[in-house]
């Protein structure tokens, strides 16, 4: 489990191709004008509570409160909500693993003023470990999956290497 990030946790419901392009240290985010956006609304919403708390090289949590027993993903947009909480729910799963229990999270989403509570179950855990497994199962792969057909994939910064 500890070389399982949550951005791949999020790319496995976001495209397969793109998970296996990212394990295989085919990064194209640094390059998308999208993804600075993100980052930039990640940086600068909440700036009195900012301050990220990284894991063991493995997530980047993007604020918590520690006294209320919450961590925080901000995002920009809801178009991948699925996503965002299992990413989110993989934190809260992983930390867990770490001897810090009773957690919960939220997705917030600062342009669209909305927050979204997580809480992660057992029927959850269970569904995780699976996913770790199909994770580990698509790094693994000889060649990239094949590519799909989304509305989304004109905005993915993994575009030109899957459509040109």
């Amino acid at each position: 489990m500890a070389h399982i990030t949550g951005t791949k946790i999020n790319y496995f419901f976001v495209c397969k191709r793109k998970l296996w392009l990212f394990a295989n240290q085919i990064e194209m985010e640094q390059e998308s004008d999208l993804v600075a956006q993100g980052k930039l609304i990640g940086e600068t919403a909440y700036p009195e509570k900012r301050h990220e708390l990284a894991i063991d090289g493995v997530m980047v949590i993007d604020f918590a409160d520690l006294q209320s027993g919450v961590i925080h993903e901000i995002k920009k947009s809801d178009k991948m909500e699925e996503a965002h909480l299992w990413q989110v729910k993989y934190y809260l799963w992983y930390l867990k693993s770490k001897g810090v229990e009773g957690l919960t999270g939220e997705l917030d989403y600062p342009k669209l003023k909305r927050r979204e509570t997580v809480a992660l179950t057992h029927e959850d855990e269970e569904r995780l470990k699976g996913i770790v497994t199909e994770i580990e199962a698509i790094e693994q792969l000889d060649a990239p999956p094949p590519k799909l057909e989304k509305k989304f994939c004109k905005n993915c910064a993994y575009f030109e290497l899957c459509w040109a």
